[in-house]
């Protein structure tokens, strides 16, 4: 059951704090929820935040980043083209468990008396510390600090301090250090497959136990990846500390025993390291986790600890977004900023899913969110691993061009789901169809160029995905007898909407996809480089002259078709369709659709979503933002006033783009109670999946809200333009972007917005209808104009944004 969206602000967990999310206190009817809020990762490893002692869980979770497991894709009826194979992403090797002993009871909170709770996760220091005071139930009083870290500085790196003290009297301890695999793992889908292929997925390759250690190497059953985890230990305690180690196949354990007197603590610093490989050998592996451990053990704990605290320190000087007048989404805009650097930090050529590293939602897998959501926000906040995700694209190429010679089509189609580069979404219609995502692809590689001016990124892996786009719009697409280009038969980003003729949003993104592949193909034709994408981006060698005059008819196919693509207009009620169809299907009935009949997907058959003009999610209104330049302003208006009341906003992506227009529009009372919705999507738990990881595109909306929406900023041409505004509940908004060599930041108040150019030459960008140009070191304050009177729009009944009262 879908809860009302009036009353999603109620029973708020976590008090605002502009540097920290605190839990006092402990539900245990939401440690699922919470333990995904207290996820830490780096792009590399990802660590759900389970409890020190394993116990109790809502969903353990340790991920290495593209770690999955097989399992088959039965169909009732089998289908040509149709995906024979999903992946399932694989709780890997677990070493965040330290049970405690106290004089032979365990600690468990759900036992004896927790006398006090906390846990705190800690944006400027990166850590997550926990302090608990637990009476055990024969009397015995411990207090226990924890804090844990995964290093955004040393990829391969984990380390965990724990510490134990007696209050009232001595105390026997006992704390068992582990590495488990194969731990039982809730499963949160029905689907049976997926079951069978979490059921004791890693097959045992070698574990040895060390002097104060143990490492442990597995494979997945059926994908064949190798997976290495390493720990060792520093301890610190009482004279009479003994410490052994021991190892089976699936755990390993470091035990300490000693006796604790009241002021005199036990201290351990657990150091833990992970690696994996679909190619290296077992003694590789084991050698490489062992080196990752030898260096985290020479920078210390206390120089992990720095190195994390200066890599932050140096990311939020040059990301940070000040918020005056909400101290709640202040706090959830960094939450998520810092969530966003979490999941890509450290990839290296790998993809961010839609979950990040914090739990198993979607299977791990990774969608069209991360290029279009996920990765506007790298590119302008720390932009390297926006690169490596692009990267990771190119990297499976092969796999997309094969997809695309099973559809019949040329160049690259690249999947709506994956985890390995294969197509993994069993569904057609709201899945391959959506071949938007090859758009969306080539479009961050775009806005990435743009932004960093990366020439060698652009010639060696930018060209590449334009060029195997363009490819497969061009055989996708059709020149109809009037000369139009037209895309039939494609889902856009809108799923109650499948297989319409010409989507508007896929046909402006294919246009300007060609236009890139043309431009770059140009630009580097015979360039070399190297790479994969030397050259004209295949193959990375010079083509012959022969080959050159081909090239040039299939360049000029490109712009032709760009040129004359088709984008629908419906005179009658001046708008531009979602699609050819839309505006002609009858209006969903939302007079007798029930509160508790959303989402709808979940009470009523595609059938009748698909005939209909209802929108789960911004479909037409992202062109608006994303393509803002093929709309005139009064085609914003009218567009974005005709699909307000026909979306219901049952996808979680939906509430930062209508943020972002209905601010662009004039809405901006609107705009600020849709942005609260984004930002606090996983804080609140509003979709009521929170559990099962955070939802990173989610996350994204909250800085994409402040940036693109009340910053009023677009990157969808050469330069910036900015047309900053603010709701009247906000008295200031700040923050600072990269822009090729150095960084512009803009502080917005009710009438004016200062500009701060700092680094690198004079940086140009417009402000409104105004061209800027500043110096290093020198700002620049503009008036913003008067805003129009708007009537207000109406949305769908239950469906309306919560009204954002900013919390005293």
């Amino acid at each position: 059951m879908t809860r009302s969206r009036k009353d999603l602000r109620q029973d708020r967990q976590f008090a605002p704090d502009p540097w920290q999310v605190r839990e006092d206190g402990l539900r245990l009817d939401r440690l699922a929820q919470t333990e995904s809020v207290f996820a830490l990762a780096n792009g590399h490893i990802g660590l759900r935040g389970n409890l020190d002692e394993g116990e109790p869980f809502g969903m353990p979770g340790t991920y290495l980043n593209g770690v999955f497991e097989m399992r088959p894709l039965p169909y009732a009826e089998a289908g040509y083209g149709y995906p024979e194979a999903g992946q399932t992403v694989v709780d890997v090797t677990n070493g965040k468990i330290l049970r405690l002993l106290v004089d032979d009871e365990p600690f468990d909170v759900r036992y004896g008396t927790l006398q006090h709770h906390e846990r705190v996760l800690d944006l400027r220091q990166g850590v997550l510390r926990r302090l608990a005071q637990w009476r055990s139930p024969g009397g015995a009083a411990v207090r226990l600090h924890s804090t844990r870290l995964v290093s955004l500085v040393q990829r391969a790196v984990v380390a965990i301090e724990y510490v134990v003290e007696a209050l009232d009297e001595p105390l026997r301890v006992v704390v068992q250090s582990e590495l488990v695999a194969n731990e039982d793992v809730p499963v949160s889908t029905g689907d049976p497959r997926v079951a069978a292929a979490l059921d004791r997925p890693l097959e045992a390759l070698d574990a040895r136990a060390h002097d104060r250690g143990v490492h442990l190497v597995h494979t997945t059953r059926r994908s064949g990846l190798r997976v290495a985890a390493y720990m060792e230990h520093h301890s610190e305690g009482p004279e009479d500390l003994s410490i052994e180690s021991t190892v089976y196949e699936d755990v390993g354990r470091t035990t300490f025993i000693a006796t604790v007197d009241p002021g005199q603590p036990l201290r351990i610093v657990k150091y833990l390291t992970y690696g994996w490989s679909s190619t290296r050998s077992v003694p590789a592996l084991r050698d490489q986790v062992g080196a990752a451990a030898a260096g985290a053990r020479h920078t210390g704990w206390e120089g992990l600890l720095d190195e994390q605290r200066e890599y932050l320190d140096l990311f939020w000087s040059r990301s940070d977004v000040r918020i005056d007048g909400d101290a709640e989404i202040q706090q959830a805009v960094r939450f998520a900023v810092f969530q966003i650097l979490q999941s890509g930090a450290r990839s290296e050529e790998r993809a961010i899913p839609a979950k990040g590293l914090t739990g198993p939602g979607y299977d791990g897998h990774v969608f069209w969110d991360t290029e279009a959501f996920v990765l506007p926000v790298l590119t302008y906040t720390e932009p390297r691993p926006a690169a490596e995700v692009l990267r990771w694209r190119q990297s499976t190429l092969p796999a997309a061009r094969e997809r695309a010679r099973a559809l019949r089509l040329e160049g690259a189609a690249f999947p709506w789901r994956t985890i390995g580069g294969e197509e993994c979404g069993a569904y057609w219609p709201a899945g391959s169809a959506a071949f938007h995502v090859n758009a969306d692809i080539a479009d961050a590689a775009r806005r990435y160029v743009e932004a960093t001016g990366d020439d060698d990124f652009e010639r060696d892996t930018a060209t590449e995905l334009y060029v195997e786009t363009a490819r497969l719009w061009m055989s996708l697409g059709f020149f109809d007898e009037g000369g139009e280009f037209r895309i039939d038969g494609v889902t856009g980003p809108d799923e109650y909407s499948a297989l319409g003729d010409n989507n508007v949003y896929t046909n402006l993104m294919a246009q300007r996809n060609l236009r890139c592949a043309v431009a770059a193909v140009r630009r580097w034709r015979g360039g070399g480089g190297g790479g994969a994408g030397g050259g004209v981006g295949v193959g990375g060698s010079r083509r012959r002259a022969a080959e050159e005059v081909e090239e040039e008819e299939e360049l000029a196919s490109w712009s032709r078709a760009a040129d004359s693509m088709r984008i629908p207009w419906d005179p009658e009620n001046g708008v531009h369709p979602q699609d050819e169809q839309f505006t002609a299907y009858e209006r969903w009935d939302f007079a007798t659709t029930s509160p508790d009949e959303y989402p709808l997907l979940l009470h009523y058959p595609y059938l009748q979503l698909y005939r209909k003009q209802v929108v789960k999610q911004a479909d037409l209104v992202m062109a608006l933002w994303v393509c803002g330049d093929a709309f005139t302003p009064a085609q914003k208006e009218a567009d974005f006033a005709y699909y307000e009341p026909l979306t219901v906003r049952d996808s979680s992506l939906s509430a930062a783009v209508q943020c972002i227009v209905a601010a662009e529009t004039g809405h901006l009372d609107l705009a600020y109670d849709y942005w609260g919705e984004a930002s606090l999507m996983d804080l609140h738990d509003l979709e009521h999946n929170t559990a099962d990881g955070l939802h990173m595109a989610a996350l994204a909306g909250a800085w994409l809200g402040a940036v693109y929406g009340f910053g009023g900023m677009r990157d969808h041409g050469p330069g910036l333009l900015f047309r900053p505004r603010l709701p009247a509940a906000l008295r200031r908004l700040g923050f600072t972007i990269f822009w090729r060599d150095g960084k512009l930041s803009l502080d917005i108040d009710a009438h004016h917005a200062r500009y701060r150019w700092e680094d690198g030459e004079a940086v140009q960008f417009q402000h409104y209808d105004q061209r800027v140009e500043l110096a290093a070191g020198r700002q620049r304050s503009l008036p913003i104009p008067p805003l129009p009177t708007r009537p207000a729009l109406e949305q769908p009944p239950y469906r309306r944004p919560a009204r954002r009262v900013s919390p005293a």
